[in-house]
């Protein structure tokens, strides 16, 4: 599905990814962890098409296009979502309204004809009810007065409606408690196929028991300097990351 070769970025003349090479399979789950400032943000933000960064080097392929080619719409229609480690509100535009516009874009997109309101809003219950979403939040305006969790779960409750191949889940359990963990990391369960795949990326192990990852990468320096299985996220709760942090210095340098 995904095939990221030797991709380097830069923002603002600086170089934040050195050469990634990552290679996702339908029906697989990434779990991508690593310390504060190795370019975890800026892989998911350059892969959906942050004007912000520059690719420098490399290329990413996803179901045979050219990702880096592609406008940030056009990837977002191609199957590509971004759940965001901080969403944003959009004041005076209704929730109703929002996914409306965008589903309908992509099914313009797919050749298809848009929903008629009475299948829109059909599709809306079926998919609020998967992430626990309130009635009241989809009825205001995008994430407008929202608490963290509940912009946490709009964000999987949006992944629900525009149905995307791959989803890229941004710290999503960022500032979340037990609970709105738990309901967040359900809904994506729920959503999850053999046909779909997941990256998600994440400081903490804890979400990963909820999210069982196939495959655990840990990115440091703008690198993935390792990749094992689901029990390298548990060694890292247990050990941190400076074991790692000595083998990729003494492999690649500071």
């Amino acid at each position: 599905m995904l095939e990221v070769k030797n991709l380097h970025a830069s923002i603002a003349g600086k170089e934040i990814l050195k050469g990634i090479n990552l290679t996702v399979a339908d029906g697989e789950i990434h779990a991508i962890m690593g310390p504060n400032g190795s370019g975890k943000s800026t892989l998911s933000a350059v892969l959906t098409g942050n004007p912000l960064y520059t690719v420098t080097e490399g290329e990413a392929i996803f179901n045979g296009k050219n990702l880096l080619e592609m406008k940030p719409e056009d990837r977002a229609r191609e199957g590509l979502f971004l759940s965001f480690q901080y969403p944003v509100e959009i004041p005076g535009v209704s929730m109703v309204n929002f996914m409306k516009a965008a589903v309908n874009a992509k099914r313009k997109y797919q050749g298809l004809e848009p929903l008629t309101a009475a299948d829109f809003m059909k599709l809306m219950r079926e998919k609020r009810e998967i992430v626990e979403l309130d009635a009241k939040l989809s009825r205001r305006s995008v994430n407008e007065g929202f608490s963290g969790g509940e912009k946490k779960r709009n964000e999987i409750f949006q992944m629900a409606m525009l149905d995307p191949q791959l989803s890229i889940l941004d710290e999503t359990d960022s500032g979340l408690d037990v609970d709105a963990m738990r309901i967040v990391a359900d809904g994506v369960n729920k959503l999850f196929t053999p046909k779909k795949s997941i990256i998600v990326i994440t400081h903490y192990e804890r979400l990963l028991d909820m999210i069982k990852p196939n495959i655990v990468h840990v990115l440091y320096n703008g690198r993935i300097v390792k990749t094992e299985g689901p029990e390298l996220a548990k060694e890292i709760e247990k050990r941190g990351y400076d074991w790692i942090k000595e083998e990729a210095d003494a492999k690649y340098g500071k």
